[in-house]
């Protein structure tokens, strides 16, 4: 099999990400010689935003879009702008936003403003998570936190996710009340990986996925074969979706369960590793 028809996908929080939530300076230059020399296709997909992912992914030589917010876009790192949006309807906003109420809680909503920003909505007060969540992000160029909106359902632009912060079992009531009661959207709520009493709630356009944008993005390609590495139970998905699959020695049990195969932890750059060494293999 030509090694360049395969698609290799990694998640980036826990799997591609040391410790530190940073690429290390081998990670880097490991993905570098996957693209440059050795020609390998290497995209990342996950729920992160441009805003974060552009400045994490920065060193790395990347030539494929990568996809990010859950599936929901994708982002050309070349021309640095939004593709392939998948919106969440008006009518969907105003049903998710009344649930939150019905429990007491107000979601961000992002919304993709022109070809690179995101406005990130919000109106009321914001949990412990929500606040450290937003000062950590306050100041990055792709992104513009608009709080105490008081019309933060509406607006002209393109709503491509609704997300919360909060205690898990706080966010595991809102979802179940959404998939009862909103079909037109896809719900995903998961443990934090540092703090599994803390969680994030993720709702999309119902049909929005990484693992049905990484199969867009094979297509695309023209990959033959799709390799995916993921860490936690969102990345289940994705993983049964692909040909062959990796976990990552820090990986979530669930996740080890339904893998192909587990390799070393995120804290060994094991997922760089791995690519280089089969593409080596296969060149």
């Amino acid at each position: 099999m030509n090694t360049n028809k395969t698609l290799y996908v990694s998640d980036l929080d826990g799997t591609l990400l040391g410790e530190d939530s940073r690429l290390s300076a081998v990670t880097v230059a490991t993905l570098n010689r996957v693209i440059g020399e050795l020609g390998g296709l290497f995209t990342v997909a996950t729920a992160r935003t441009p805003a974060t992912v552009v400045p994490l992914m920065s060193e790395v030589q990347a030539q494929l879009p990568f996809i990010v917010i859950g599936g929901s876009a994708m982002w050309n790192p070349v021309t640095g702008c939004y593709e392939h949006t998948r919106g969440i309807a008006s009518a969907t906003v105003d049903a998710v936003a009344d649930v939150f109420a019905r429990h007491g809680a107000h979601p961000f909503i992002y919304r993709r403003h022109g070809s690179s920003m995101l406005f990130t909505h919000h109106y009321g007060p914001l949990s412990p998570q929500e606040e450290r969540f937003v000062a950590e992000r306050q100041h990055l160029p792709l992104k513009r936190f608009l709080l105490d909106d008081h019309d933060y359902r509406h607006s002209d632009d393109e709503a491509l996710l609704i997300f919360s912060l909060n205690k898990y079992a706080v966010l595991k009531a809102i979802a179940e009340d959404l998939r009862a009661t909103v079909p037109t959207c896809s719900v995903m709520v998961y443990h934090d990986n540092f703090d599994p009493s803390d969680g994030y709630l993720e709702i999309y356009t119902a049909g929005t996925s990484k693992a049905g944008a990484i199969r867009e993005a094979a297509r695309e390609v023209g990959a033959e074969r799709v390799v995916v590495f993921g860490d936690n139970r969102n990345d289940i998905a994705m993983m049964q979706a692909a040909d062959h699959s990796v976990a990552v020695g820090n990986a979530f049990d669930e996740v080890k369960a339904i893998a192909s195969e587990v390799i070393g932890p995120n804290t060994e750059d094991s997922v760089a590793r791995w690519i280089e060494r089969e593409l080596e293999v296969r060149s």
